[in-house]
């Protein structure tokens, strides 16, 4: 028995000792693959304390780093490092990165953000399968989400903020199970929302903003538990979306919304934070708003809200922000927001309150804007129809008398009426609400939009601007105020009263059309503001009297003041030259000028036969493209010749099918880089070909030939790899095949990196002139010399 009862213990001290030794060595492979990741990561300071002897599974949790186990297996992995840092080196490999890290399959909590990670994100990761948990925010990863993820049916929190991840969202992201946070906030997403986004029927948080989604919100009103819904800055619209009443948070600012705001709003009781501003919401104004239980922020300003306000609305006293500035709002402004806690903001300009305190409007100009955005007031409507009423009835018995003479006299006047319109003198039809509106336009008030909020960047509102306000700034469109006659219509610069420059842009039409025919064209020219776009300030009918149909259009732009990038290009007309690092700068201007033309509105404007130029710097060389296919001007415009010997596009595929009419403004765009790079005027086609021939050859050559090719005046002062990514850029641009050009997203990532390369060398080397060597960089080009 005793020998029995030893033996017994032999095979248990055995055992314990086995699993004690296996989860020593579980222990030691997880703690190395820490170790690696650690080294992937290049050694950042938060990850400063870990080292061979390190405890990891009993390390005190911090903020910023956490490592959590659950029977010797890392279950949780938190590691957030420094925003301001940058992407990591050039030798980094997130396919390397993310090998290493699947090496913890027990993980169910990863978060890895601000910690430079680039690349596209490995389809592998989802071999973590217990993954509960994913955010990666605040890197610099690019590309689409892989749909390896759908694999993840644990997957309740995914997170992606603030990193580079572009194009159309997949439908199989609504078919995550138990999903409960999607946040992809501050990456370049486009296009609609897939209708499956429907179905995710534990969502709790989807938050979208900063992207460049469009079109209608998906129908949300099943999911039960979304509380936060954050749509900001897309162009999302026009309709409201369809919402479930449990929201807490609903963010729909800076869209593109222009119904009126849903009744069923005011029974959202749970709602905390509701944000319109920025959109173009009409109808009256809910002020039942203001007194939800549960409401702390509330902002509708800068939309075509209108309504009588009263002294006695109620108001939750809980409220800390209100903004109704720039609505059309009248009456009193409530006690209730008067009378709130001292740290309350309330804030209620440019409306038509009858208030001594703030800016406010004459109320006849929110009664003129209302019918102009065409809401009619309910009562002035019935006293119409009663008048009409009682006009009809006194006057039957006449009208039935007077009918014959009538039609004998609109025979005559239709048998003169074309000589008559042929002698009509032109006239300007003036928007101005606060002057009144003539018949025609208050039958087509609803087509006139004016802007009241401030333009982007600084610039004024776009506005209407009357024929004498442009005579005044021309001098009568004197000679000396003639800049040129281009495809789209003369030029004139004018000095407006209040002593800013812009420039004019004047355009005969070639058919008669009426002012609501042109309203859905200055709708979208009004639209096009942007950093790297010459942006319009305003626009000006010139009529016939007798039809009102239009014979002239006046477009105003800014004014920008620094000439052509041509001229800027090795001292062109006196000037100095344009460093390396400035001609960098410049091309990735231009490129997110186009990017904005290609994906910031909708629809999309392409092929803008870009030439360098249309290219303009400003007064601290910030690159504008001045000219761009506007559809107003290329449909009415008669094309003139250029003065330059060669300045078109020479794109082989300028016919091609719409399916790659995007790539048609990068041909262009790689002339323009070319010019950039080799610093002369190009003449002709078999030029273009001929340099084009010469960079695909320095390329895979040596660093002299490439320096051989570029501009003398910047010479010895471009890096290497910078100069060399500039070149791999432009040579792909200018290939003949649309479909093996870049994007204008891949376009941007590498000139960006050209220009973070030339940066890096500038502060480490400033007094070299030579170029040390760099290593190889990361590509979205996959890019390869044909």
């Amino acid at each position: 028995m005793a020998e029995a009862f030893r033996h017994s213990a032999l095979v248990v001290l055995v055992y314990v000792l086995f699993q004690i030794s296996r989860s020593e060595q579980l222990q030691s492979s997880q703690a190395q693959t820490l170790l690696r990741i650690q080294g992937l990561l290049n050694n950042p300071p938060v990850l400063s304390s870990w080292n061979s002897t390190t405890e990891f599974c009993n390390t005190e949790p911090t903020s910023s780093l956490t490592v959590v186990c659950y029977e010797e297996s890392i279950t949780q992995l938190h590691i957030v490092g420094d925003k301001r840092l940058p992407m990591l080196p050039l030798n980094f490999s997130m396919d390397s990165f993310v090998t290493t890290l699947v090496k913890l399959p027990g993980l169910k909590v990863l978060r890895l953000v601000s910690l430079g990670l680039w690349g596209t994100l490995p389809g592998k990761i989802s071999r973590l399968s217990s993954l509960e948990i994913l955010n990666m925010s605040s890197n610099f990863l690019y590309g689409a989400i892989p749909h390896d993820l759908s694999s993840l049916t644990t997957l309740q929190t995914l997170i992606l903020d603030e990193n580079m991840f572009a194009g159309r969202l997949p439908d199989w992201l609504g078919s995550f199970p138990v999903l409960a946070v999607l946040s992809l906030r501050k990456n370049l997403f486009n296009e609609t929302l897939p209708d499956s986004f429907g179905n995710l029927n534990n969502l709790r948080v989807l938050a979208l903003s900063n992207n460049h989604f469009y079109g209608e919100v998906p129908d949300f009103s099943r999911l039960t538990y979304l509380q936060v819904l954050e749509l900001e800055n897309n162009a999302f619209g026009p309709q409201f979306p369809q919402v479930g009443n449990k929201l807490v948070t609903l963010v729909l600012s800076k869209n593109k919304f222009r119904s009126a705001i849903p009744a069923e709003l005011n029974s959202y009781y749970q709602l905390q934070r509701l944000d319109l501003s920025s959109n173009r919401f009409i109808g009256p104004f809910p002020t039942s708003l203001l007194s939800l239980p549960a409401i702390t922020y509330l902002n509708i300003a800068d939309n075509k809200l209108t309504g009588k306000l009263s002294d006695n609305l109620s108001c939750n006293a809980e409220l800390e922000f209100v903004d109704l500035s720039s609505n059309l709002l009248s009456g009193p402004l409530p006690n209730c927001l008067l009378s709130g806690p001292k740290n309350r903001v309330v804030l209620y300009a440019r409306n038509c309150l009858a208030t001594r305190n703030g800016n406010q409007h004459p109320l006849s100009f929110c009664q003129n804007e209302a019918l102009a955005v065409g809401i009619l007031p309910q009562q002035k409507k019935q006293k119409k129809v009663s008048k009409a009423a009682l006009a009809l009835s006194i006057t039957g018995g006449i009208v039935g008398g007077i009918a014959l003479v009538g039609l004998g006299f609109l025979f005559v006047r239709k048998a003169n009426s074309k000589k008559t319109m042929m002698n009509t003198p032109p006239r300007l039809i003036k928007e101005h609400a606060s002057t009144g509106y003539t018949s025609k336009l208050l039958s087509d008030a609803r087509y006139i939009s004016q802007t009241m909020k401030l333009g982007a960047l600084g610039l004024p509102a776009y506005r209407t601007f009357s024929l004498e306000e442009l005579e005044e700034a021309t001098n009568n469109f004197d000679t000396t105020a003639f800049m040129g006659e281009g495809s789209q219509g003369l030029m004139y610069r004018g000095r407006l009263k209040d002593g800013s420059y812009v420039a004019i842009r004047c355009l005969k039409m070639k058919r008669s059309h009426s002012t609501r025919n042109f309203m859905h064209h200055i709708e979208l020219i009004s639209k096009l503001r942007h950093r790297h776009l010459v942006s319009a300030l305003g626009h000006a009918f010139e009529c016939y009297l007798n039809d009102s149909s239009v014979s002239r259009t006046f477009l105003i732009f800014e004014y920008v003041p620094n000439g052509t990038l041509r001229s800027w290009i090795s001292g062109g007309h006196g000037r100095q030259s344009l460093t390396w690092t400035q001609r960098i700068a410049a091309a990735i201007g231009v490129a997110k000028g186009i990017q904005f033309l290609h994906t910031g509105i909708v629809p999309g404007i392409f092929s803008n036969n870009l030439k360098i130029t249309d290219i303009l710097l400003d007064q601290n060389l910030v690159a504008k493209i001045s000219s761009y296919n506007l559809p107003l001007l290329a449909e009415n415009a008669e094309k003139v010749g250029h003065t330059v010997p060669f300045s078109g596009s020479i794109d082989p595929t300028t016919n091609a099918s719409r399916e790659h009419e995007d790539k048609i403004d990068i041909y262009d765009f790689g002339l323009i880089l070319l010019e950039i790079i080799v610093g002369k005027t190009l003449e002709s086609k078999k030029e273009v070909n001929l340099l084009k021939h010469q960079l695909q050859t320095a390329i895979i050559a040596d660093e002299s030939a490439r320096r051989s090719m570029v501009d003398r005046a910047v010479r010895k002062t471009c890096l290497d790899q910078s100069l060399k990514t500039m070149m791999e850029v432009c040579v792909r641009c200018l290939l003949k095949d649309p479909a093996e050009r870049p994007s204008i997203e891949d376009v941007l990532w590498n000139l960006q990196f050209a220009a973070q390369v030339q940066d890096a060398w500038r502060g480490d080397s400033q007094s070299s002139e030579g170029s040390p060597i760099s290593p190889s960089r990361p590509s979205r080009l996959h890019l390869s010399i044909r």
